[in-house]
């Protein structure tokens, strides 16, 4: 707590992005010939923040997405900072290196492959010759059902095929895989998408874990009754821009309902019942 009457300490800021945050987009636009896809979004996660991404379909979520894991690249203008340093040009390969990974809602798991081989798939362990050390692989991955995944039933092995996972555990075995391959930011889309009740449960106390290894997240997602839950502030996209943003304990559940409901009849997050609030809590609500 600083003294009474001192001034606030300054954000370390290098190259024009905040030290505060792990990634920072200024000003991103994207076109696809005459489409706008996206049109002067400034958006950032923070360091071990999970971020709610929520939008209608064509609102921009996925085209954020590949500007962020380098699929993309920004219009003219666009910037975007990664732990405060601006990048110049982005690549798949480079999003990779600097620890961006993604969770699609396919999961992207070999099914018919067993559990160690879906954890290393495509970053085997490897010894002299470059001879894969299996053993050591099977280890790993019984450590990891041990302590990350919860997978405490005998029934289930380093060997089991994933096609006999239920889908809640699949997703977990994606995110497990991008953490234990030091992944930074985990972007997760449509993670409970399909899943039953009792499985969705299991995925969020998947999401759970990212935050509880200190790293971070994106959340994309259709069901507010999802990410509500797990998130600590949500984006809303709306066409392309962001429609407005708030933490968590700004708005109740039903209040963030209307608002969505709002965005998607008319593009404005206000409803009537915020237009009528205070001009302080309509402030503190939409910033």
């Amino acid at each position: 707590m600083r003294a009474p009457g001192r001034a606030p300490e300054p954000t370390l800021r290098v190259q024009g992005g905040s030290m505060a945050n792990l990634l920072e987009m200024k000003n991103i636009s994207k076109t696809f010939g005459e489409v706008a896809a996206l049109h002067d979004v400034n958006f950032h996660v923070g360091k071990n923040e999970i971020v709610g991404l929520l939008g209608d379909n064509g609102a921009g979520k996925s085209t954020l997405v590949k500007l962020i894991t380098g699929y993309h690249h920004p219009d003219p203008g666009g910037e975007i900072y990664w732990q405060g340093k601006r990048l110049e040009h982005i690549t798949v390969a480079r999003a990779h290196e600097m620890g961006i990974e993604v969770v699609y809602q396919e999961r992207a798991l070999a099914d018919k492959q067993s559990l160690w081989r879906n954890i290393f798939m495509g970053r085997e362990i490897t010894g002299a010759g470059g001879r894969l050390e299996v053993r050591r692989m099977r280890e790993e991955t019984l450590k990891l059902m041990q302590h990350s995944m919860g997978f405490t039933s005998s029934a289930i092995t380093p060997d089991s095929t994933v096609m006999t996972f239920s889908g809640g555990e699949r997703q977990g075995v994606a995110i497990t895989r991008a953490l234990y391959f030091k992944a930074e930011l985990v972007i997760l889309d449509e993670p409970t998408m399909g899943l039953s009740l009792s499985e969705t449960r299991k995925a969020l106390d998947f999401v759970e874990s990212i935050r509880k290894a200190g790293k971070s997240a994106i959340f994309i997602d259709h069901n507010i009754f999802h990410v509500y839950p797990v998130v600590d502030r949500m984006v809303v996209l709306d066409r392309g821009t962001v429609a407005g943003q708030f933490m968590k304990g700004e708005l109740s559940l039903q209040e963030l309902t209307d608002r969505l409901y709002a965005v998607a009849r008319t593009g404005n997050l206000k409803t009537q019942a915020s237009r009528r609030r205070s001009p302080a809590a309509r402030k503190r609500s939409t910033r």
